[in-house]
């Protein structure tokens, strides 16, 4: 499994050189959010999500094994045991000279559909997939999948991808009900793109654009 490094997962990766007398890491890139990831992960749709979020529209750059694809086969490889805990997909940083923010972009296999039990206060339902929370700070998207990839292809696989921001001491700054739908914009962006790397059946249950009406 991939683990997250300062700046192997948002950074450029590079090894702590300078270039001259900058204090920016050798190789250190600055991209839009559609770059993100891999490449495949944000849509144009979720790049305008990131903005409301973080309040830029440039990143600091992925590093080259915080893909989708590295994900997915991190997933098939952990397939069909249920993830102890979260594994980072990639994360989201504002450049170096902007304020700090950091989001964490996760999956986890679970174990099946989720429970009929009432959300948290927090966080409002939407219809997608098995399962969608969203709230001013994260959004989670549960789809369950049936794929060739998967090791035994007539088990259903449960997976839960989150967006978070990584930082418990800073309340949410804006419109809750406008953060709620970022976070959601983004996670399903990045749930549709998994699903379709895995080549879930019918795209896992998603939608091809997020539903942002509760449920």
């Amino acid at each position: 499994m991939a683990v997250s490094l300062i700046f192997g997962v948002a950074g450029c990766g590079g090894d702590g050189e300078t270039e001259g007398n900058s204090k920016t890491p050798k190789g250190y890139k600055v991209v839009s959010g559609v770059e993100l990831c891999g490449g495949n992960a944000v849509s144009a749709e979720a790049s305008k999500a990131l903005k409301v979020i973080t309040g830029m529209s440039r990143f600091e750059a992925s590093g080259e094994e915080y893909t989708i694809a590295q994900a997915t086969e991190d997933l098939i490889e952990a397939f069909p045991v249920t993830t102890v805990g979260r594994e980072d997909i990639c994360r989201v940083y504002t450049p170096m000279d902007a304020s700090d923010f950091d989001l964490r972009i996760t999956w986890r296999l679970v174990k099946g559909a989720p429970p009929d039990s009432p959300a948290a206060p927090k966080f409002t339902v939407l219809k997608m997939g098995e399962e969608t929370l969203a709230a001013a700070d994260m959004a989670y998207v549960q789809f369950a999948c049936r794929s060739e990839r998967l090791l035994n292809s007539s088990r259903v696989g449960h997976i839960r991808v989150g967006v978070e921001h990584w930082d418990v001491w800073r309340e949410p700054e804006g419109d809750v009900e406008v953060l709620k739908d970022a976070y959601a914009t983004v996670a399903h962006s990045v749930s549709l793109a998994m699903a379709r790397e895995l080549r879930c059946e019918k795209d896992g249950g998603l939608p091809a654009r997020p539903v942002l009406d509760p449920a």
